[in-house]
């Protein structure tokens, strides 16, 4: 049983209970959710969202939300935003994340925000992370309790809306567009969490010069949260000296950047990077090389669907006609992360995997298609000889189609290519048993045709009658 099905509802936070109150351990917590801002005036960048006047901050200012949609590359606050949202307006909130949480979460969110309007007279805000994990149906599951308010709901992404999202749950949320966090931005985070007496480093006795700062920032590429992870890391490899101060050197910055990191950036080079990999790992017939790069990633944060629908694509181009169940079993594996999302669909991504990789190979289909398409590029279309078009006249009589299915073995010999590319090919079989078998008949129903065409075969209307 997952996790998400073995929680109980008595292990989650309570109504009474506030999601920014300081708890047992709180010191313990890493340096990016102890640095994360609590009011608009400690957020950094998004003036255009949150500044003075901005159309997000008159919104939190007077407690008039509406759901939405707050898109933008990690680390650059919208899980910080929604956090505030929640602490300036009268409104319970009730976080969850797309990629633990499902349908029976959002009911019970429902649930709970009617009983709470109901004997309170409050409001609830569910801030879903992570939205773009939702499938289609979990999806189209939020739709009846945001359009009747039953909650008010923010969900973040890092994707296009436009892609990762219904159309339906798009047109019923704002999106609000974060920007990527400036060098300034992010040199403003790490000096603050240094000098921070509180939340930060200052406790440690922590010397970070302005030069270890700025390769701290340019390693972390725009994202807070990895640059404090790793100010962090390095302050805590490096010893105090004898009055206690902890000076932190270039080395101490190494040392971090060697600690297990997963590098997926899903906008950049690594995304496309990763997913080339593991295609080419299917392709090579190596399922462990294929497995890992799946693993990544999923750890990464990709979107599973995109995975399915490469997936799905090596199936009829990789392994094609040389095992043509393998397409289904990719299609199956794309449904059943349409229908149950993750964790869970993990299992079938790597279940279907495993099989491409081990499949037999073939890609005579990509190449067929690939021939065809550049021919009529060149060439233009040819128009349809009369005996396959439709709506035969009278006088067609000569040149009428035979029903195969009126022949012995539902096959007779007829041409049906228009007649300037009689006897091109397309296909190309390649030596695996599926395709050997297809290739053998063909070719004894073309020696076939080409024996009827040298005897002439001139007598037409001897032949069953044309449909």
């Amino acid at each position: 049983m997952s996790d998400r099905k073995s929680r109980k509802s008595s292990d989650r936070p309570g109504p009474s209970e506030s999601l920014f109150a300081h708890a047992v351990g709180e010191e313990h917590k890493p340096l990016a959710a102890r640095m994360r801002p609590t009011d608009l005036g400690e957020v950094v960048g998004q003036e255009h969202l949150v500044g003075p006047g901005a159309p997000l901050r008159l919104m939190i200012e007077s407690d008039q939300l509406v759901s939405m949609i707050l898109q933008g590359p990690p680390g650059t606050g919208k899980s910080t935003l929604a956090r505030i949202i929640a602490s300036r307006t009268q409104s319970h909130f009730e976080p969850l994340s797309a990629v633990t949480s499902g349908v029976a979460d959002i009911k019970r969110t429902a649930q709970e925000a009617r009983d709470r309007r109901e004997t309170n007279a409050l409001g609830t805000v569910l801030f879903m992370d992570e939205i773009h994990r939702l499938n289609r149906a979990q999806q189209d599951y939020l739709l009846p309790y945001v359009e009747e308010g039953v909650f008010v709901l923010i969900g973040a992404t890092t994707e296009n809306p436009y892609y990762s999202l219904t159309g339906p749950l798009r047109s019923r949320c704002r999106l609000f567009v974060l920007e990527p966090l400036s060098r300034e931005n992010m040199l403003t985070v790490a000096r603050r969490a240094v000098e921070d007496p509180k939340r930060g480093l200052a406790k440690l006795q922590a010397e970070v010069g302005e030069e270890l700062l700025e390769k701290i920032v340019d390693h972390a590429a725009g994202d807070a949260r990895v640059a404090l992870n790793l100010l962090e890391m390095a302050v805590l490899l490096t010893a105090p000296d004898e009055s206690g101060v902890r000076r932190v050197q270039p080395e101490a910055l190494e040392e971090a950047l060697r600690q297990p990191m997963i590098a997926y950036d899903r906008a950049a080079d690594e995304h496309y990077d990763t997913i080339s990999a593991y295609i080419k790992s299917i392709r090579g017939s190596d399922p462990d090389a294929a497995i890992y790069w799946l693993a990544k990633m999923l750890e990464g944060g990709e979107d599973p669907r995109f995975i399915a629908r490469r997936m799905v694509i090596a199936a009829a181009e990789d392994i094609g006609l040389a095992e043509p169940r393998v397409l289904m079993l990719a299609v199956a594996a794309a449904q059943a992360v349409e229908l149950v999302g993750l964790p869970e669909c993990q299992i079938p991504l790597a279940q279907a995997t495993i099989h491409l990789a081990c499949a037999p190979k073939s890609n005579s289909a990509y190449t067929a298609i690939a021939a065809a398409r550049k021919l009529i590029q060149q060439e233009g279309s040819a128009p349809v000889p009369a005996h396959l078009a439709g709506g035969m006249r009278p006088d067609d009589r000569r040149s009428s189609y035979r029903y195969p299915h009126d022949y012995p073995g539902g096959w007779v010999a007829q041409e049906y290519l228009p007649p300037h590319l009689r006897g091109r090919r397309f296909w190309d079989p390649k030596d695996n048993m599926v395709e050997a078998k297809m290739a053998q008949e063909l070719a004894r129903r073309r020696a076939q045709e080409v024996s009827e065409q040298r005897q002439g075969d001139t007598d037409v209307d001897s032949h069953p009658p044309s449909r």
